[in-house]
Protein backbone atom coordinates (compact mmCIF):
# COMPACT_ATOMS: atom_id res chain seq x y z
CA UNK A 1 0.00 0.00 0.00
CA UNK A 2 1.65 3.19 -0.43
CA UNK A 3 1.80 6.20 1.57
CA UNK A 4 1.68 9.90 0.29
CA UNK A 5 -0.45 11.16 -2.30
CA UNK A 6 -0.58 10.77 -5.95
CA UNK A 7 -1.09 14.33 -7.08
CA UNK A 8 -2.86 17.56 -5.63
CA UNK A 9 -4.93 19.39 -8.46
CA UNK A 10 -5.47 23.00 -9.10
CA UNK A 11 -7.00 25.30 -10.99
CA UNK A 12 -5.15 28.08 -13.32
CA UNK A 13 -6.85 31.04 -16.05
CA UNK A 14 -2.92 30.94 -17.34
CA UNK A 15 -1.10 27.82 -17.61
CA UNK A 16 1.42 29.11 -19.90
CA UNK A 17 2.29 31.41 -16.84
CA UNK A 18 2.04 28.63 -14.16
CA UNK A 19 3.83 26.61 -16.54
CA UNK A 20 7.19 29.83 -16.71
CA UNK A 21 6.53 29.80 -12.63
CA UNK A 22 6.61 26.02 -11.70
CA UNK A 23 9.07 25.07 -13.98
CA UNK A 24 11.01 28.30 -14.34
CA UNK A 25 11.13 29.76 -11.30
CA UNK A 26 10.36 26.76 -8.81
CA UNK A 27 12.75 24.11 -11.13
CA UNK A 28 9.75 21.56 -11.12
CA UNK A 29 9.64 19.24 -13.92
CA UNK A 30 7.46 19.06 -16.62
CA UNK A 31 6.37 15.67 -16.81
CA UNK A 32 3.16 15.16 -18.88
CA UNK A 33 0.23 17.74 -20.40
CA UNK A 34 -3.01 16.75 -22.39
CA UNK A 35 -5.96 18.75 -23.11
CA UNK A 36 -9.53 17.23 -22.58
CA UNK A 37 -12.13 17.49 -25.28
CA UNK A 38 -15.55 17.83 -23.32
CA UNK A 39 -18.25 16.18 -25.19
CA UNK A 40 -21.17 19.00 -24.57
CA UNK A 41 -18.29 21.87 -25.77
CA UNK A 42 -14.75 22.73 -24.56
CA UNK A 43 -11.53 22.00 -23.43
CA UNK A 44 -9.71 21.14 -20.03
CA UNK A 45 -6.14 21.66 -20.85
CA UNK A 46 -3.58 19.63 -17.36
CA UNK A 47 -0.51 19.89 -16.86
CA UNK A 48 1.46 17.91 -14.18
CA UNK A 49 4.83 18.97 -12.65
CA UNK A 50 7.11 16.40 -10.09
CA UNK A 51 6.79 17.80 -7.24
CA UNK A 52 9.29 15.18 -5.75
CA UNK A 53 8.83 11.62 -4.28
CA UNK A 54 6.85 10.69 -7.00
CA UNK A 55 4.14 13.25 -5.84
CA UNK A 56 2.49 15.13 -8.30
CA UNK A 57 0.83 18.98 -8.58
CA UNK A 58 -1.56 18.94 -11.52
CA UNK A 59 -2.94 22.44 -12.57
CA UNK A 60 -6.09 22.82 -14.68
CA UNK A 61 -7.00 25.13 -17.01
CA UNK A 62 -10.54 25.27 -18.54
CA UNK A 63 -12.27 26.87 -21.60
CA UNK A 64 -15.67 27.36 -22.90
CA UNK A 65 -16.73 24.15 -20.60
CA UNK A 66 -20.35 25.02 -19.32
CA UNK A 67 -20.17 25.48 -15.84
CA UNK A 68 -17.09 26.38 -15.30
CA UNK A 69 -16.86 30.35 -15.01
CA UNK A 70 -14.50 31.80 -16.66
CA UNK A 71 -13.69 34.09 -13.57
CA UNK A 72 -13.33 32.33 -10.82
CA UNK A 73 -10.73 32.46 -7.72
CA UNK A 74 -8.21 30.43 -7.71
CA UNK A 75 -6.52 30.98 -4.51
CA UNK A 76 -9.04 28.79 -3.30
CA UNK A 77 -9.20 31.25 -0.22
CA UNK A 78 -11.16 34.54 -0.74
CA UNK A 79 -14.00 32.03 -2.07
CA UNK A 80 -14.20 30.45 1.19
CA UNK A 81 -13.78 33.85 2.84
CA UNK A 82 -10.33 32.91 5.07
CA UNK A 83 -7.26 34.79 5.47
CA UNK A 84 -5.30 34.26 2.37
CA UNK A 85 -2.90 32.20 3.92
CA UNK A 86 -5.18 29.02 5.22
CA UNK A 87 -5.12 27.09 2.56
CA UNK A 88 -1.57 26.69 1.61
CA UNK A 89 0.97 24.02 -0.01
CA UNK A 90 4.30 23.22 1.35
CA UNK A 91 6.97 21.88 -0.34
CA UNK A 92 9.88 20.44 1.53
CA UNK A 93 13.57 21.55 1.59
CA UNK A 94 16.04 19.48 2.33
CA UNK A 95 18.25 22.28 4.78
CA UNK A 96 18.49 25.14 5.94
CA UNK A 97 20.89 26.38 3.27
CA UNK A 98 18.40 24.64 0.47
CA UNK A 99 15.39 27.23 2.64
CA UNK A 100 17.64 30.07 2.01
CA UNK A 101 18.86 29.43 -1.50
CA UNK A 102 15.04 28.92 -2.40
CA UNK A 103 14.51 31.98 -0.78
CA UNK A 104 17.26 33.95 -2.81
CA UNK A 105 16.01 32.28 -6.42
CA UNK A 106 12.55 33.63 -5.65
CA UNK A 107 13.55 36.82 -4.92
CA UNK A 108 15.73 36.72 -8.26
CA UNK A 109 13.09 36.13 -9.96
CA UNK A 110 11.19 39.19 -8.76
CA UNK A 111 8.83 36.47 -6.45
CA UNK A 112 7.68 38.23 -2.90
CA UNK A 113 9.04 36.00 -0.17
CA UNK A 114 8.79 36.21 3.60
CA UNK A 115 11.48 36.31 5.50
CA UNK A 116 12.33 33.04 7.67
CA UNK A 117 9.42 31.57 10.16
CA UNK A 118 10.62 29.71 12.72
CA UNK A 119 8.01 27.07 14.52
CA UNK A 120 10.84 25.56 16.34
CA UNK A 121 10.55 22.01 14.77
CA UNK A 122 10.61 23.58 11.23
CA UNK A 123 11.80 26.61 9.57
CA UNK A 124 9.59 28.36 6.85
CA UNK A 125 9.20 31.07 3.65
CA UNK A 126 6.06 31.65 2.08
CA UNK A 127 5.14 33.31 -0.87
CA UNK A 128 2.47 33.25 -3.58
CA UNK A 129 1.97 31.46 -7.03
CA UNK A 130 0.75 33.61 -10.74
CA UNK A 131 -2.99 31.93 -9.39
CA UNK A 132 -2.50 33.86 -6.14
CA UNK A 133 -2.27 30.21 -4.28
CA UNK A 134 0.16 30.30 -0.74
CA UNK A 135 2.90 28.35 -1.55
CA UNK A 136 6.00 27.29 1.38
CA UNK A 137 9.06 25.78 1.22
CA UNK A 138 9.59 24.29 4.65
CA UNK A 139 12.31 22.59 5.75
CA UNK A 140 11.89 20.32 9.15
CA UNK A 141 14.90 21.13 11.77
CA UNK A 142 14.03 18.10 14.05
CA UNK A 143 11.72 15.07 14.43
CA UNK A 144 8.75 16.63 16.23
CA UNK A 145 8.28 15.30 19.81
CA UNK A 146 5.66 14.92 22.19
CA UNK A 147 5.87 18.83 23.53
CA UNK A 148 4.90 19.68 19.86
CA UNK A 149 1.42 18.51 20.21
CA UNK A 150 0.93 20.64 23.47
CA UNK A 151 2.03 24.30 21.89
CA UNK A 152 0.37 27.52 22.49
CA UNK A 153 2.52 29.88 19.86
CA UNK A 154 0.70 33.59 19.50
CA UNK A 155 1.30 34.67 15.88
CA UNK A 156 -0.68 37.42 13.65
CA UNK A 157 -2.78 36.78 11.38
CA UNK A 158 -2.68 38.50 8.26
CA UNK A 159 -6.10 38.93 6.27
CA UNK A 160 -5.14 40.21 3.04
Amino acid sequence: MGIGYSHVGLATHDMDATIAFYQGVLGFRRVAEQRTRVKEGGTVRLTYFDAGGEQFIVFMESRGVDGIPNDFDTSINRTLGVPLGMYHFAFKAGSEAELDERRQALERAGVEVSATVDHGYAKSIFFRDPNDLQLEFCYQVRPFQESDLHQEPVVSVATS
